[in-house]
C-alpha cells in the first residue's frame, strides 16, 4: 500500500492490477474540491488507474457529476435519547438492556490506559472464530492491542460493560463532523447473556444525544451482495438504518476507464449473484471451523459457549 499527503490529506494506493486512489480514513474528512485534487494527482503523475471518493453524512444527495455508485452505512439518525428508545430501537432490545441491568452489568466510561488495554486483549483472545470468519485480533499481544487502540484518542471515548469487576465487552467511539462511528466494538461470548453489546449501545447513544451529535454510525448496513446476516440484524434492531451515500470513481489514465466501463474495480461480493454469495460464505464458515476445530472444542466445553 502506497500513501501521499496532499492538501494535510493522506492518500492510499491499493491494488496491483487495478490501482485504486483514496483517503486513507475516508470516514473523517471531506473531498470538498474534487477538480483540484484530481489536478494534483496529474501535476504529480501518481501511478493509480482510479481515484475514488465517497460524501459523509449528513450530504446524502449527489453534489458531483463524476460516474457515482451508492454506497451505504449503518446509522442511527439521533435526536434525544428517548427518541431512540420508544421509537427507533425494537422492544426486544428494551428488554435487552433492562436484563443486562438487572444481570449486574454495568456501563461505564473508562479513561485509555493499561487496564483497558489488558480488558480488550483477552476480549481479544477468547476465541479464534467470529461470525463465521478468522477473528482477526485473536492472538495479539497487549502492545499490539495498544497500539490499535490508541488511534484518535483527543477525540475518542471509550465505554466499558463490567460484570463483578471483569471487562466483558467494549466500545470505542470517534468523534468526526456531524457524527460518530464506532472504531472498536466487541463482548465475550461467554457472557452474552447478559446483553452487554445492547447496553453498550444504549450508553454510546446517549453520550452522542448528550455532545450533540446527529447521526451515530456503526459500519456498512449491507455488504456487497451478501444480504442481511445476523450483525445487519442486531444493527437493525437497536435502530441502525441504512442511509445511502454516493460514492464517485474517477478514471485517471485510459487504463481506468476501462476498468470503470468493464467494473472491474468491483469486488466479487459485489459481482457475483446473491444466492452464490451467501453459498460462498457457507463453505467458508465450514472451512474455518475445521481449520480451528480443536481451539473452538476446547471454547465450546466452557459454559454459555454455545455454537458462534
Amino acid at each position: 500500500m502506497k500513501s501521499l499527503i496532499i492538501d494535510n490529506k493522506e492518500f492510499v494506493i491499493t491494488g496491483r492490477l487495478v490501482r485504486i486512489l483514496r483517503l486513507k480514513e475516508e470516514w473523517d474528512a471531506d473531498i470538498e474540491n474534487p477538480e483540484e485534487v484530481i489536478s494534483k494527482f496529474r501535476r504529480l503523475n501518481v501511478k493509480a488507474d482510479l481515484f475514488t471518493f465517497a460524501q459523509r453524512l449528513p450530504h446524502i444527495e449527489p453534489l458531483f457529476k463524476y460516474p457515482m455508485e451508492w454506497d451505504n452505512v449503518a446509522a442511527i439518525p439521533l435526536s434525544t435519547y428517548e427518541h431512540w428508545w420508544t421509537k427507533q430501537v425494537y422492544q426486544q432490545v428494551r428488554n435487552h438492556v433492562r436484563k443486562s441491568i438487572k444481570s449486574g452489568v454495568i456501563i461505564k466510561e473508562i479513561p485509555f490506559n493499561d487496564d483497558l488495554i489488558r480488558g480488550i486483549t483477552d476480549i481479544f483472545n477468547e476465541t479464534p472464530i467470529r461470525q463465521g470468519t478468522p477473528n482477526t485480533h485473536f492472538g495479539k499481544t497487549f502492545a499490539e492491542t495498544k497500539a490499535l487502540m490508541g488511534t484518535y484518542l483527543e477525540r475518542a471515548t471509550f465505554l466499558g460493560a463490567y460484570w463483578q469487576e471483569e471487562l466483558i465487552g467494549f466500545i470505542k467511539i470517534v468523534f468526526t463532523g456531524n457524527f460518530a462511528r464506532t472504531m472498536g466494538i466487541e463482548a465475550k461470548i461467554k457472557h452474552r447473556d447478559k446483553r452487554p453489546m445492547n447496553a453498550l449501545i444504549s450508553k454510546a447513544v446517549e453520550i452522542c444525544v448528550k455532545k450533540g451529535v446527529k447521526y451515530f454510525v456503526y459500519g456498512k448496513f449491507i455488504y456487497g451482495k451478501k444480504g442481511v446476516d445476523s450483525l445487519t440484524k442486531f444493527k437493525q434492531y437497536n435502530g441502525f438504518q441504512q442511509i445511502n451515500l454516493p460514492r464517485y470513481y474517477v478514471p485517471l489514465n485510459l487504463k481506468g476507464k476501462i476498468i470503470l466501463f468493464l467494473r472491474l474495480h468491483k469486488r466479487l461480493n459485489e459481482i457475483l449473484p446473491g444466492l452464490i454469495v451467501k453459498i460462498i460464505i457457507k463453505i467458508r464458515k465450514y472451512y474455518y471451523e475445521a481449520k480451528y476445530w480443536k481451539e473452538l472444542k476446547n471454547f465450546r466445553k466452557k459454559p454459555n459457549n454455545r455454537d458462534i
